[in-house]
């Protein structure tokens, strides 16, 4: 109960700062035309970027996973009054009830959403749920690059998270196709998870938040050579919300 009510006073802080964002946002029109089709995806960020990026949870039909802790619980409350789903487990904890969850809510119609390095990092570290989850369902992987021009950050966090401003810019782009693995590929080959890795550091670089810490460089593997299909497609005009 005290977790919920929490949940609820969160929201309500959130969303009365949120609603004076300005938000824009582009999308591949690989995306684009998915969402008109009703066909899935999912959607890969980083965990420090979840603050920013949930206003767009309505559009995308999102579908996430939460901890069964208490600070999961609270989280989940939030999300649920945000309009997002919510599959109860993680990496740590409930993670293949969690999962199972997050598959069947897929197969109703609903967008997969995944901070890759969560749910207790290391920062900025893939790990292999994301391809996991895009191989069993045969679907792509969108990454997200975040900006905004002012914001409140949380430096001492593991994961650098960050909330706009009241009033502030918040630009959103989603990258990608990046094509599903096949069934006989392994999600924790450190080819594929580097290959996934880099292309989301570059995107994370390329966002523009003041204030924010620099990301590192990280050397890809000789082997990681990205294919044509991992490079970010033109991207349609910029949109508002």
């Amino acid at each position: 109960m005290k977790q919920t009510l929490l949940g609820v006073l969160g929201w309500l802080i959130y969303r009365s700062m949120s609603w004076t964002w300005r938000i824009s946002w582009r999308e591949p029109d690989a995306l684009r035309d998915a969402l008109r089709d009703g066909r899935p995806f999912v959607l890969a960020h980083w965990h420090g970027d979840i603050m920013a990026l949930l206003p767009t949870v309505r559009r995308y039909r999102m579908v996430t996973l939460a901890s069964s802790s208490k600070d999961g619980r609270i989280i989940t409350t939030m999300l649920k009054l945000l309009g997002a789903r919510v599959a109860v487990g993680s990496s740590s904890r409930g993670g293949a009830s969690g999962l199972r969850s997050l598959i069947r809510e897929v197969r109703a119609n609903h967008n997969c959403a995944l901070a890759v390095d969560g749910p207790r990092g290391p920062l900025y570290k893939l790990k292999p749920g994301v391809l996991e989850v895009s191989r069993l369902l045969d679907c792509p992987i969108y990454y997200a690059s975040v900006s905004c021009d002012r914001a409140f950050h949380w430096h001492r966090a593991w994961d650098r998270a960050f909330l706009p401003k009241p009033f502030a810019r918040v630009r959103i782009e989603w990258r990608g196709p990046v094509p599903p693995l096949a069934r006989h590929e392994d999600p924790r080959d450190p080819v594929a998870l580097a290959r996934l890795e880099q292309l989301m550091l570059q995107a994370k670089r390329d966002g523009r938040v003041p204030g924010q810490q620099s990301v590192p460089e990280i050397a890809a593997p000789s082997t990681a050579t990205p294919s044509a299909a991992t490079v970010p497609e033109a991207a349609v005009p910029e949109q508002t919300a």
